[in-house]
């Protein structure tokens, strides 16, 4: 499965389409660079500062998570979807989502 391509949006205007307002500079352009942080949880687990400070180099923190189980996609700290760790091209990691997470965000 090729990368996301982010520059290319699914509400861009097709080659021959008419822009509508929200695509020639209305609302939703100002929102598209707004930046967000992301972030992939692959688990987590508690400690006391006396174990984190004997930390050192090439020590294995043990994570609640399994292998097989999917991990947390959070967007600015709230959790959108879930998903698998697959490796991509120059043995990078990478994430391909399995379920989006649909949460009532309280907007009127």
């Amino acid at each position: 499965m090729p990368p996301l391509n982010l520059d290319v949006l699914d509400d861009d205007p097709k080659p021959g389409e008419k822009a509508t307002p929200d695509q020639t500079g209305g609302t939703m352009n100002a929102i598209y660079n707004v930046p967000v942080d992301v972030q992939v949880v692959l688990g987590r687990t508690s400690m006391l500062v006396a174990q984190l400070l004997k930390l050192g180099r090439g020590a294995v923190v043990e994570l609640e998570r399994k292998v097989d189980e999917p991990v947390e996609v959070l967007v600015n700290h709230r959790l959108v979807a879930r998903g698998e760790v697959v490796i991509v091209e120059d043995q990078r990691l990478g994430v391909t989502l399995t379920e989006i997470v649909r949460t009532d965000l309280g907007i009127d």
